[in-house]
């Protein structure tokens, strides 16, 4: 390894949400700052078997689900997990390990952990204890990072003081970095533009997400089809504080096939109002064309993860599809970019105490807990005039959202469903905030035709076998994947035996938000599919009907002979919903089961559920 290759400080990051890689560019942008060249690549863009080559890597890596590696992390981390990698084959390499998770979750911080551990035990070297962000801390995953690279650049120095020629305390002044965004922009007249591309075609959406700098994956750039919606039906009861939507699609272009348990992923529409204030206020022409391009002099930190592309985009276009500017709030980054922008001074020294270390917790209070978003921070500084290429680069990408498919495609060909809940709450400060994609898709009318940009993607729950017992576990809108199940199973049953099923439900009150009820009932009568004539069962849990609250966990315990029963005849769990308590509160309450009707010791009752989970028999879907 040369010197210059020794001073080079290497970061992976795998992010599922964004967060991960905002903390990898953090770090590195930070340590060039230092003197200290770095260079930032998602871990599906790197190849594990050099490893043993490297000198130093900053890994920064997100839980996702249950405990699970982000998707780029996958393929990395199966290499890691190779028996033939002795305890001797990282040695000489210097890592170190920071997590961003979310304690409210079981699993916190479950991948960071792992990964430090294997990293370890094959013999490499931890420069300093791993960090682990959590979500739950008053400054969010900051609250740990800041600390932690303090520490990391004083343990580096110990270790390579090549790495920071003037010491880990001298900071580059940032104008530098500022003059040098990690876009270009190019302007181009209207004649340029081939008219194929201005209809909202698959082609348009992916010529916008792929010169993007916001990460897409590359599936997620052109979609895979698009859904005209037919039917949006409310499944809650008017004024009852909850908002639950049934939507029905049809495939406007090709149909997808795809199975039970899948997820559906739907670009959202940014409200118009809101894309003509934020061009407004920019000084932005919203009809002229534009190509984004890597700066081409730019290092490896600023200029990852942008495909150039020749074919011009409207701008008013390219912002609607791959600039969240009303949902989503900006990074702690932007507030130091505005900062240098600032003409006023007063708001120059807000922004810039917004970027200090000192002013972390007042930023998270006015940015992350209100969930300022891009075009209210800018509206709040008025003095501020960003550049189009620093917009680009620090606005949050418009990400898609995932929702688990609530039909079978046996029952309905050619359609697609979904169940929404309408996502509205008031911050600290009493202002009412919506989900963008929910409340979007909420306000769509049938009978205008609208054409939603869609991607199908496997969920966590694998569509079952018939002859496979199911103990079905989905409060609330979780029970969107088991809709799915039982219509399946229902036409199954029509041409050969179909093992039982038993569901468990659960929702605040029967009158006001018993999801698909008459659907449950129907399918647990008459010989359906839940009915006690084919050894099912749906037990419903009503948390607000009596005065003390019943969950679906209680449900569970109460009917435990009958689940222990099925778990007995090798049946599947399959859990959906809320990622806060629910699966947690269920695991326990199989632990409870397993060691009272198996007549076995706690101990023995976790390890028999593990069993089961590494055998492929317990699956959780949840969400935030």
């Amino acid at each position: 390894m040369t010197e210059t290759e020794s001073r080079k400080l290497l970061i992976l990051y795998a992010t599922q949400t964004g967060n991960a890689v905002d903390a990898a560019e953090r770090i590195g942008r930070e340590a060039e700052r230092r003197g200290c060249p770095a260079s930032l690549l998602s871990m599906d863009e790197y190849d594990a078997s050099l490893l043993p080559l490297e000198d130093t890597v900053v890994f920064v890596v997100s839980t996702t689900g249950q405990g699970d590696p982000p998707d780029s992390m996958k393929v990395f981390w199966r290499f890691l997990l190779q028996r033939n990698l002795n305890r001797h084959w990282l040695e000489g390499l210097r890592y170190a390990v920071f997590g961003l998770g979310d304690s409210g979750y079981q699993k916190y911080n479950f991948v960071a952990k792992k990964l430090d551990k294997r990293l370890s035990d094959l013999g490499a070297q931890a420069i300093v204890e791993r960090g682990l962000g959590d979500d739950q801390h008053p400054s969010g995953y900051e609250g740990a990072l800041d600390p932690w690279l303090s520490s990391l650049w004083r343990m580096l120095n110990q270790k390579n003081p090549k790495l920071f020629p003037d010491g880990p305390d001298y900071v580059i002044s940032d104008e530098k970095f500022l003059d040098l965004p990690k876009v270009e922009i190019r302007d181009h007249a209207a004649d340029e533009v081939n008219p194929q591309y201005l209809f909202g075609s698959e082609i348009e959406i992916e010529q916008a997400r792929s010169m993007s700098p916001g990460r897409f994956s590359g599936r997620q750039t052109r979609p895979d089809c698009f859904l005209k919606l037919v039917k949006n039906h409310c499944l809650t009861k008017a004024g009852c504080g909850k908002d639950v939507r049934h939507l029905e699609f049809n495939f406007e272009s090709s149909a997808i096939e795809y199975d039970v348990g899948d997820v559906l992923e739907i670009l959202p529409g940014q409200d118009p109002e809101a894309v003509d204030a934020f061009l407004e206020h920019c000084h932005l022409d919203p009809e002229s064309f534009i190509t984004v391009h890597p700066r081409k002099e730019d290092n490896g930190v600023l200029a990852n993860g942008i495909s150039a592309s020749t074919v011009p985009i409207k701008l008013r276009t390219f912002v609607e599809l791959t600039m969240d500017i009303s949902s989503a709030s900006p990074r702690r980054y932007f507030f130091e970019v505005m900062s240098y922008f600032a003409a006023a001074q007063h708001e120059k020294e807000r922004l810039q105490y917004f970027a200090s270390a000192e002013g972390r917790d007042d930023l998270y209070q006015y940015n992350q807990k209100e969930r300022r978003t891009v075009l209210e921070v800018l509206q709040d500084f008025p003095s501020v005039q960003l550049p189009l290429e620093w917009l680009v680069q620090l606005v949050p990408p418009l990400k898609t959202r995932a929702f688990s498919i609530s039909s079978s495609p046996s029952a309905h060909p050619n359609q697609v469903h979904l169940t929404v809940n309408v996502v509205s709450w008031m911050t600290p400060f009493k202002r009412n905030r919506a989900g963008l994609c929910s409340m979007w898709l909420a306000n769509l009318d049938p009978n205008q035709g609208a054409c939603i940009p869609a991607w199908f993607q496997k969920g966590s729950l694998p569509p079952p076998p018939p002859s496979l017992p199911l103990i079905l576990i989905g409060p609330g809108t979780g029970c969107a994947p088991f809709r799915g199940f039982v219509e399946e199973r229902t036409i199954q049953s029509r041409f050969t035996w179909t093992a039982p099923i038993i569901f468990f439900f659960g929702c605040r009150n029967e009158e006001n938000d018993f999801l698909y009820r008459d659907f449950w009932l129907d399918h647990s009568r008459n010989d359906g599919v839940l009915s006690d004539a084919k050894g099912g069962g749906l037990f419903v849990a009503f948390s607000r009907d009596q005065p003390q609250k019943i969950y679906v966990q209680d449900k569970i315990r109460e009917h435990s002979q009958t689940v222990w029963n099925l778990l007995n005849l090798g049946a599947a769990v399959y859990v959906a919903g809320s990622s806060t308590k629910m699966p947690s509160d269920v695991w326990s309450a199989f632990e409870d089961i397993v060691s009272k009707e198996g007549a076995v010791p706690r101990e023995s009752a976790v390890r028999w559920l593990r069993a089961l989970e590494k055998a492929g028999k317990y699956h959780v879907e949840a969400w935030s």
